[in-house]
Parts: C-alpha cells; sequence; structure tokens
C-alpha cells in the first residue's frame, strides 16, 4: 500500500518513513507542497501525510488545491500548529485527521491504518437522510431543509449527517470527535463546538424550528423542538 509522506525536515522524513515500512507500507516522500501535488495528482496513494509549515506551498492550500481538483486520498496533517484555530484550518481545507508533534510513532500508526482501511471502504447504494423538513442525499452530498440548498462544507457534512443518524439520541463530544474527526477527545481543544456553531448558522439559523439542541453538561441532540 503506497503512502505520500510531505515533509521537508530530513529527521523527521527518516524516523517516518522507515517506521511506516517496518509496518508493509511503501512511502515516496515530498519535500515541499508544489512537489506534493504533482505526485498526488499522478499517483494513486492510499493515504497523504503532510506537514502544514512548507517551502513551495503550504499544507492546508495543499489540500484545499488536490480537494478542489476531486482527488479524494484520505490526508493526514502532522505538525507542530495545535491550536483549535489551526485544527479548524486543516478540516476546512479537506483534511481528514490531524496529530500534533510531538507524537508517539504508535498514535500515527493507528491512524494511518484506521484511514487506510476506511478508504478501501465504498458505499454501493445511495441513500438520503430525512428528518424535521432537513434532506441529506449521501450520494449527492448536498442538503436541503425545506426546499432551501444548505451549503455545507464536507466536514460540516458529515458532522449533520452523525447527528441525524442518532435523532433524539443525546451524543457527547467525546463521541462526535470520534465518529466525525476519528480523535481521541482532547478536553483542551474546543473543535466540536466550533463545528456545532458552523452548522447552527447554516441549518437552524433562518428557520423558525430548531434543531441542534445543546445538552449541557452531556453533549448535543438532533430533535424537533
Amino acid at each position: 500500500m503506497k503512502l505520500l509522506l510531505v515533509e521537508d525536515e530530513p529527521k523527521t522524513v527518516q524516523a517516518i518513513r522507515q517506521g511506516l515500512e517496518e509496518s508493509q507500507f511503501e512511502v515516496d516522500v515530498a519535500y515541499d507542497g508544489l512537489i506534493a501535488r504533482r505526485l498526488a495528482l499522478k499517483t494513486n496513494y492510499a493515504l497523504i501525510i503532510t506537514d502544514v509549515v512548507l517551502p513551495g506551498m503550504n499544507g492546508f492550500e495543499l489540500v484545499k488545491q488536490l480537494r478542489a481538483e476531486g482527488l479524494a486520498t484520505p490526508v493526514l496533517m502532522l505538525t507542530a500548529l495545535g491550536e483549535t484555530d489551526d485544527k479548524v484550518m486543516g478540516f476546512d481545507s479537506g483534511a481528514d485527521q490531524y496529530l500534533t508533534k510531538p507524537f508517539q510513532f504508535t498514535e500515527l500508526l493507528a491512524r494511518v491504518r484506521s484511514l487506510t482501511k476506511r478508504g478501501t471502504q465504498v458505499a454501493m447504494t445511495a441513500q438520503t437522510l430525512r428528518y424535521g423538513g432537513v434532506e441529506l442525499n449521501l450520494d449527492a452530498k448536498t442538503v436541503m431543509r425545506e426546499g432551501q440548498p444548505i451549503e455545507l462544507t464536507a466536514r460540516e457534512f458529515t458532522l449533520l449527517e452523525f447527528l441525524m443518524r442518532n435523532q433524539g439520541r443525546v451524543v457527547s463530544k467525546p463521541t462526535i470527535a470520534e465518529h466525525v474527526w476519528d480523535l481521541n477527545f482532547d478536553t483542551g481543544t474546543n473543535v466540536v463546538e466550533v463545528y456545532i456553531n458552523y452548522l447552527r448558522k447554516k441549518l437552524d439559523r433562518n428557520f423558525p424550528t430548531k434543531l441542534i439542541h445543546t445538552q449541557f453538561g452531556m453533549g448535543y441532540v438532533f430533535k424537533e423542538e
């Protein structure tokens, strides 16, 4: 299984590459964002692991351009930039997971295996979720409410899908983080709250009936008032 590692620090490249190759992965390396973009678009990688601070083109822009080109390859961002705003930027650009340096290689390997396994699973049937005037089309990746289109980012769409599948059930922030971001929940981050607020503004703000509710101390629930 071939991976692309985008990193400009030689010692980091050597350590990650050696560990992944010992775990039976084949690894290509790009030392700047421009080369990474060319490689990613011409080679069928199972996963892209990229730093954010890179020569030529930073990791946020790299992933954004790859997604704009229609590339669906899973992306793991691996960086020392660990603030909530940095993580939000990473997810908004189209990254699937975000791992902050320093890290244990065992954690990196677990995420690599999770993402590459997920990439091999293809849904063969179109599905539509409906509730409270919301229609979410999993095949076309579109959302409507009361016949009005709602424009969501990929991460907001995934969050809404998870909430709708758990309609009427209170889901905690750790549970949301695990299922929507594949993250072990960090109590020091407010990424879940940030995205819940994004989704509320788009889905609830212009409608009299609110669907996303906070259960203080417990989590969130998707239901009609």
